[in-house]
């Protein structure tokens, strides 16, 4: 059975239980504060388990993309190392919202493994909740029970609250499970070992397939349980798990999953999978990690240096670094293997595809970027290791080349004992946990319990037609956080705030008792399908009808740059082409943000025509035409633009201006004329074939245009009122490089004859001619006399220092002869030597500079230089 037919047969199974099939949410997380990645099926659900969202099934099934590797289900160290662990993987769900529970759950896996699979029922063991002192829970009896009219009561494994009692997070909804463990192992051995004995202990050939679990309490602040008004099903089943187990194979990779993507692997590289453990490790990290980044990539995250962004660069860096290491790969090569990929799921998930140049071109210029990294960090911890002292090398230094250079500590540790070393692996431990210390408390938030104050099944928004609102409070509670101190999280029954969300940042404003007091709403954000405004502080009285404002000005503007990021997308594709697609946006008050997809620098002719073709719109006084409510499959029919990234419902909400149409929740001007001017500021590349442009409208655009106005009549003013400043400017600019030629000569001149100075100067020393010494040049000044010395003189060592505006400089040049016969290095040296100044730097190991903030540093660094010749 392929693991196409396994996907479509128990979506269908569960289909043919009046299951509704949904598709799959982006594995990259938009509108959750709690979660970077879709790390479970039900994280899409969760609005419909807290209550705050009626689904249109009360059965639910689908195959969700889910990533593991940050937070509490984080398991990347072990990925590649074992055959089960993955980053990327589908999880198999079904879920019942307050419809059937544990009875028909039970009946319907054991149905599904043992009749529809065929999976052998002696090879199956189960596991209910023994219960909890902590909690005050028994023994899941009703579970225990259910499963007792099925399989033999040697096969019920009870199990402890941490495999067999699952919790969304430290609040909100949780209850028991009941696992389902599958035993692969030989008949021999099986005859040797229990497999009830291996359930949950790691072994490989006995895993876990399917976890159900039974929702019914919900876990408050203070830590107690409280039962949830309605019972809910939530179920997750490891799609990989389950193809070995199908295709009666002993591991995941050796699945149809994998099996493609290592078949290219072995073609690339010309390893071999299956004859050596160290390269088996390589080939599953790569054919692992290639599905969590590509995904990530199709889904709208790009590697980058913050958050989600720099947790994808993380695994692709450790994907490269197996690559570079154990299967002698120095040059791209992952980017290759997205062709496989795509063919192998595009069927399932299209956006692989769609994608697929894209994933590509942003895969290939990553790689090329950290193997420069990784030939970079040789290079320093070969200094390092030529810096220490004894054979153990400190782990702060090694803890350095990780965080500031992203040298992985695994490699460092490898080269160290290929080269006789050992590293501080305490150390380097104690310096990482210091620092994850330090972003944990900065991103720690605490949140007490919500404070119910009406049931309101229903939130409504009304901020597309109003920015006042009578408005009841429905709950509060407080959060607290290291960044924002406290604070308070209020819902309304309804409101005029826009939540962030689509790239639009959330309203601010206030709200006014009807004693007049005022209460100011600083952030507006969405979570599990509820607006929450943030606050500073309560409003005196909790009941009562209070007055919501937006603030209009902020609102107005933020409108402006919003409906500029719908023109700006459809002049960019008029202009540059219809492969332009959006990628991401930011819009604020002040200014916008837009990145798209196109593969070269715009010129200026093409940034002009996409500002005249917007402002052209803008004048043209288009009216916001703007439908609610409208059917998916219609909206896409009228042309309507969708963001790949983003998840919609059933029913969308089109705006269009004009000839541009597009699926958007934010709030928009109601005529292009309201944003009086578009203006681009900048225009640069964000990732491979990924453009950005930053513009401004209206009042931002008068201040803009206000402040050249300003600069200039200031250099009018300098250049004594000229009534042509471009042509006073180009002339000063012409007799300025004349005099930079004479200078340049002059210096040239002046180091001629300092040459022949330095020379007499020179002694032996340890079979070199050598000199330190503080001169007067710049830096060219002093690489030209280094080396017209370096044609003169053999076995030259040569260290010279400058001081120019505040400033020092060190140079260091080597004969080649003499880098060779005494192993120097004077990119090494003036590193070293740069403490001294309080600076870096670094070059060649014939010739190497440094630069640094401290002069007076300068004759020490001139005496320490010495001990590297003697």
């Amino acid at each position: 059975m392929t693991s196409q037919e396994v996907r479509n047969q128990f979506l269908n199974f569960f289909k043919e239980k009046n299951h509704k099939i949904v598709p799959s949410a982006p594995m990259v997380m938009k509108d959750d504060p709690s979660l970077m990645f879709t790390n479970a099926g039900m994280n899409q659900f969760k609005e419909y388990f807290l209550g705050n969202s009626v689904p249109k099934s009360k059965r639910l099934t689908d195959s969700q993309k889910c990533l593991r590797v940050s937070g509490k289900h984080n398991d990347l160290e072990e990925v590649g190392k074992d055959t089960y662990h993955h980053t990327m993987f589908e999880m198999l769900g079904n879920w019942s919202i307050g419809d059937y529970f544990k009875k028909e759950a039970i009946a319907w896996a054991w149905e599904l493994l043992t009749e529809v699979y065929k999976i052998d029922k002696d090879s199956l063991y189960v596991s209910v909740f023994e219960g909890s002192e902590d909690d005050d829970l028994p023994l899941d009896q009703e579970a225990y029970d259910l499963w007792k009219a099925i399989v033999p009561e040697d096969r019920i494994i009870k199990g402890n609250k941490k495999d067999n009692f699952w919790e969304m997070g430290d609040q909100g909804p949780c209850g028991p499970c009941s696992e389902i463990h599958v035993d692969i192992r030989s008949k021999e051995e099986k005859a040797k070992v229990d497999g009830a004995s291996l359930v949950n202990q790691d072994h490989p050939q006995v895993v876990e397939i399917w976890n159900l679990v039974f929702m019914q309490f919900n876990r408050k602040a203070n830590g107690s349980l409280e039962p949830l008004p309605e019972k809910h099903i939530d179920t997750g089943m490891g799609f990989e798990r389950l193809c070995m187990v199908l295709q009666n194979k002993q591991s995941n990779y050796d699945t149809d999953v994998f099996t493609p993507l290592i078949r290219e692997v072995e073609i690339i590289t010309g390893k071999k999978y299956g004859n050596n453990e160290e390269t088996d490790i390589a080939i599953r990290v790569i054919s692992d990690h290639v599905r969590a980044v590509a995904f990530s990539i199709a889904d709208g995250q790009l590697p980058s240096n913050t958050g989600a962004g720099y947790v994808i660069r993380r695994i692709l860096r450790r994907a490269i670094r197996y690559g570079f290491t154990f299967l002698d790969t120095n040059k791209p090569f992952i980017h290759r293997l997205v062709r496989v990929l795509s063919e192998q799921m595009g069927k399932a998930f299209p956006e692989l595809k769609e994608q697929y140049q894209l994933i590509e071109n942003v895969i290939k210029e990553e790689e090329s970027s950290f193997l420069s990294t990784l030939e970079q960090g040789l290079v320093l911890l070969d200094s390092v290791i030529k810096s220490s002292k004894n054979k153990t090398i400190d782990g702060d230094k090694a803890f350095e080349l990780y965080d500031t250079f992203g040298f992985p500590i695994d490699l460092t540790a490898l080269i160290l004992e290929e080269k006789g070393y050992q590293l501080d692996t305490e150390g380097f431990e104690k310096a990482l946990k210091a620092q994850k210390d330090r972003s944990r408390a900065a991103s720690e938030v605490s949140k007490d319990d919500w404070n119910i104050l009406m049931t309101d099944t229903e939130q409504e928004f009304i901020g597309y037609d109003s920015l006042e609102a009578n408005v009841k409070l429905v709950k509060y509670r407080k959060v607290t956080s290291k960044k924002d101190g406290d604070q308070y999280q209020l819902v309304f029954n309804l409101t005029p705030f826009y939540a962030e969300g689509g790239g639009q940042v959330g309203d601010k404003g206030y709200l006014e008792a009807p004693n007049g007091d005022v209460t100011y709403i600083v952030d507006t954000k969405r979570e599990n399908n509820e607006i929450v405004h943030f606050a500073k502080s309560l409003p005196k009285e909790d009941s009562g009808t209070f007055k919501a404002v937006v603030d209009e000005r902020q609102r107005r503007r933020t409108e402006s740059n919003h409906t500029a990021t719908h023109l700006l997308h459809q002049a960019l594709r008029e202009v540059l082409g219809t492969h332009v697609e959006q990628k991401g946006s930011a819009v604020h008050s002040k200014y916008l943000r837009f990145d798209f997809s196109h593969f070269s620098k715009l010129t200026t002719e093409e940034l002009r025509e996409v500002e005249n073709f917007v402002n052209a719109r803008i004048d043209g006084h288009l009216p916001l035409e703007e439908s609610r409510n409208v059917p998916m499959k219609e909206a896409m029919e009228q042309g309507a633009m969708a963001l790949f990234g983003e998840k919609y419902g059933d029913t969308v909400r089109t705006i269009r201006f004009g000839q541009s149409i597009e699926l958007c929740g934010g709030t928009h001007v109601k005529n292009t004329a309201d944003i009086w001017h578009f203006k681009i500021v900048s225009e640069g590349a964000v990732a491979a074939g990924i453009r950005r442009i930053e513009a401004i409208t209206s009042d931002a655009v008068k201040e803009f245009y206000f402040n050249n106005n300003r600069m200039l009549f200031e250099i009018k003013d300098m250049l004594k009122n000229s009534q042509d400043p471009v042509k006073s400017v180009a002339i000063l600019q012409e007799e300025n490089a004349a005099l930079k030629k004479q200078v340049e000569q002059l210096l040239k001149d002046k180091a001629k004859g300092l040459k022949n100075e330095l020379i007499a100067e020179l002694e032996d020393l340890g079979g070199a001619k050598f000199l330190a010494k503080k001169v007067d040049l710049d830096a060219g000044g002093i690489k030209d006399l280094a080396f017209e010395m370096g044609g003169q003189v053999d076995n030259l060592f040569l260290f010279l220092a400058s001081e120019k505006d505040g400033k020092a400089i060190l140079s260091c040049y080597i004969s080649k002869d003499l880098v060779a016969e005494k192993d120097l290095n004077a990119g090494t040296i003036v590193r070293e030597l740069g403490k001294y100044i309080q600076g870096g730097g670094g070059g060649q190991p014939f010739f190497a500079t440094a630069g640094g903030k401290n002069p007076d540093g300068i004759p020490e660094a001139l005496d320490k230089v010495r001990a590297y010749v003697s």
